[in-house]
């Protein structure tokens, strides 16, 4: 009977430790509970500003132009700005401007060639997947270029031969550059322009051309090969351009004022360090002298045989660039 009770008497003391226990861990429970919370606060996100820009400047030993030296093979300098809104991660609008030094003694500038050449440009700019676009306008400026609408008295060459000046020559192109990067290391590009009066002669223009770029792998790919090859078109000058009369005045172009069609080409290699690149092209056309001639006019080459603006040329050239995210 006493086994019986002791029996009896041991189990309500499990029920009670066990019910000890089932206390005490909720009373820890609430005590956790009532701490202060350790909780990082949440971090703000980060701005970034739609905003970017793009300078930089240049020195090159030829300024060409699809293969037609504007600097008469004289060295050259440039610069350019840019302004860029990204509207989204793979839109983007532009406007920039640039300014290259120049010199030309041809029938486009016979009594005295500017010095500089000042260029406006904008459009837009997309990205989708390995596809990307340039779609925009570029004019191309001459300041204190002739303000006659034809100069053909100040001006006589020691052949006899009188040369001749648009009021401005000034024009504009519209563009379209699509390109595809076929990996990292390659891509292939395309180029169009279009322009109703070259160099404000009336003449219209065409130019295509394709482009390749490879980056080379490894230790190497501060270096890149690149090529294009174009081809332009070149409509009829206004009549006031047209021909040779008896008078001996040089106009551009043939007889019919037609301006001569060309090919053009590039090839060379780049290397760049940070914002510097240097790059060492060969260009190449396929004007004769005397094409070259009817294209650019040298008042003092007899029949345009010694014409050597569209001459092949090898060109070096060191620039830099820099950007809004370089500069941070």
């Amino acid at each position: 009977m006493f086994a019986s009770l002791i029996s009896s008497w041991r189990i309500p003391m499990n029920k009670l430790s066990l019910a000890a226990v089932v206390l005490a861990a909720s009373a820890g429970t609430a005590f956790a509970g009532d701490l202060p919370s350790t909780k990082a606060a949440p971090v703000a996100p980060i701005v970034t500003s739609p905003w970017d820009y793009d300078i930089g400047a240049g020195l090159t030993s030829d300024y060409l132009f699809r293969g037609i030296t504007q600097s008469n093979h004289q060295p050259s300098v440039s610069a350019h700005g840019e302004i860029r809104y990204n509207w989204t991660a793979d839109y983007q609008f532009y406007v920039g401007v640039s300014g290259e030094s120049i010199k030309f003694t041809n029938n486009i500038f016979p009594v005295g060639s500017p010095a500089l050449e000042l260029d406006g440009f904008g459009g837009i700019r997309g990205t989708h997947g390995a596809f990307s676009f340039d779609l925009g306008a570029i004019g191309y400026g001459y300041p204190d270029s002739p303000t006659n609408r034809v100069q053909n008295a100040a001006y006589t060459s020691s052949n006899g031969i009188i040369g001749l000046a648009p009021r401005n020559p000034t024009f504009f192109e519209i563009y379209f550059k699509p390109s595809y990067a076929i990996n990292d290391a390659l891509s292939l590009g395309l180029n169009v322009f279009y322009t109703p009066s070259y160099l404000n002669t009336g003449a219209d223009g065409e130019y295509l051309s394709g482009t390749v770029k490879y980056t080379l792998p490894g230790q190497l790919s501060a270096f890149a090969l690149s090529g294009e090859f174009g081809h332009q078109w070149l409509g009829k000058l206004d009549s006031v351009y047209r021909g040779a009369n008896s008078d001996n005045y040089v106009y551009l172009g043939d007889a019919s004022g037609k301006l001569p069609d060309y090919n053009y080409w590039n090839a060379g290699v780049s290397y760049t360090w940070k914002f510097l690149t240097l790059d060492l092209r060969y260009y190449g056309t396929d004007l004769s002298r005397a094409a070259a001639y009817q294209l650019v006019g040298i008042p003092t080459v007899v029949n345009g045989t010694n014409c050597n603006y569209a001459d092949d040329r090898f060109v070096a050239t060191l620039s830099f660039d820099l950007t809004s995210k370089d500069l941070k």
